[in-house]
């Protein structure tokens, strides 16, 4: 209404646009306008509407709060100056000038509030049809910013139905602008590369990463193991595992977790996540026999780190082990039944001697399968 009185056109735009039209709630809804930020501060400071205090005012992006909620009302531009980067750009009134400057077809739309779709580069055939495309030429919109290659992967993993359905042309501009990537920020590639290893087709995606030169330029492993790699996500399709359980399968070793990490600045967790995965995913199996899980449980008893269940969790989704890993979350890890004190109840003094006792008593309920109760711990203490 405040637009409207103004006069200053205001209609969904991108993302939102594009969730819609694929029948799925957006998970913030972005609008663009004709009207300046100048122009929207002096119009929502007038009806005494709150602006969030951001940095996107000289991108044109103004954040007013309504009802709880933020939205981001951004003037439609163009880019003037780009440098693979980041865009200088001016504002403009023109709809069609502002969608030749997105990314993909899909994310180029705009929705009138009152139902009309506004749609020059025809994302909503691409949609249905479930194509991925650039708006315009593949190789300009890429060297507008080298990212956009690695969006083009995540809306294909969300998107297409099948693998393999690219245009030739992209892939030539992808492979042929590769290396822009390298002057990307880590955390910019890693936010993008993540959301690519939980979607759709990631084999694929992977797999088309090396043969198209990208790899090297996000953090990626030179002579990545790309069998293994096809292997685990196999595995791991209903389980969703965390990103890094499905990109170790690609490392050899622990020198590609830290090389990852310098790249992209992982978080703590992830490398170390990493780093376990690289070190136990052979060894640490389940066993043959009545009780498969024993050799997890027994790790996690006798770990001493934060945070070893939920790695042994992902460890055996990186197995493929569905039945053991409920299993194993359904497993509450029991207290030892015996303490210090019990000892000293039965007349042993010495702290030397309870600390020896408690660790004798220790493996013979560990032998038990944690099941023996303070009462068999104590008289095999008395038998000793």
């Amino acid at each position: 209404e405040l637009f409207e009185k103004k006069s200053y056109e205001l209609r969904i735009a991108g993302g939102a646009v594009r969730d819609l039209l694929s029948g799925v709630t957006p998970q913030d809804i972005d609008f663009a306008t004709t009207a300046t930020p100048a122009e929207m501060k002096e119009m929502f400071t007038a009806a005494g509407v709150r602006l969030i205090n951001n940095k996107g005012e000289k991108h044109g992006t103004i954040t007013a709060r309504l009802q709880e909620q933020n939205f981001e009302i951004t003037t439609l531009r163009i880019d003037v100056v780009t440098d693979g980067r980041h865009a200088e750009v001016e504002f403009t009134t023109d709809w069609h000038k502002d969608a030749e400057r997105r990314d993909l077809t899909v994310n180029s739309m705009f929705l009138g509030l009152d139902g009309t779709l506004y749609d020059f580069f025809n994302g909503y055939e691409d949609l249905k049809n479930k194509k991925i495309r650039f708006v315009g030429k593949a190789a300009e919109r890429i060297q507008e910013d080298y990212l956009r290659i690695l969006r083009y992967f995540r809306f294909y993993g969300r998107i297409a139905e099948t693998p393999g359905d690219h245009e030739p042309i992209t892939l030539q501009a992808i492979k042929e602008n590769a290396k822009g990537l390298a002057g990307i920020s880590g955390e910019r590639i890693w936010v993008e590369l993540k959301k690519i290893l939980t979607g759709n087709h990631v084999n694929h995606l992977v797999q088309l990463m090396y043969e198209l030169d990208i790899a090297q330029y996000i953090g990626l492993p030179l002579d990545g193991n790309l069998e293994e790699f096809a292997r685990v996500t196999k595995n791991i399709q209903n389980l969703s595992p965390k990103p890094m359980t499905v990109l170790t399968s690609l490392f050899k070793g622990k020198d590609d977790v830290t090389n990852l990490d310098l790249r992209l600045k992982i978080s703590k967790e992830e490398k170390n996540l990493g780093l376990f995965l690289v070190k136990h995913r052979q060894e640490l199996t389940k066993a043959s026999g009545p009780e498969p899980l024993r050799p997890y449980q027994d790790f996690l008893m006798d770990s001493r780190e934060a945070n070893t269940n939920s790695k042994i969790f992902e460890l055996l989704k990186y197995q493929g082990e569905e039945q053991l890993l409920r299993e194993m979350q359904a497993w509450t890890v029991p207290s030892f039944p015996v303490s210090g004190h019990d000892l000293r109840k039965m007349g042993v003094s010495s702290g030397k001697e309870i600390g020896t006792a408690l660790q004798q008593l220790r493996d013979e309920w560990k032998k038990s399968g944690y099941h023996m109760d303070k009462e068999e711990l104590l008289s095999c203490l008395k038998k000793v």
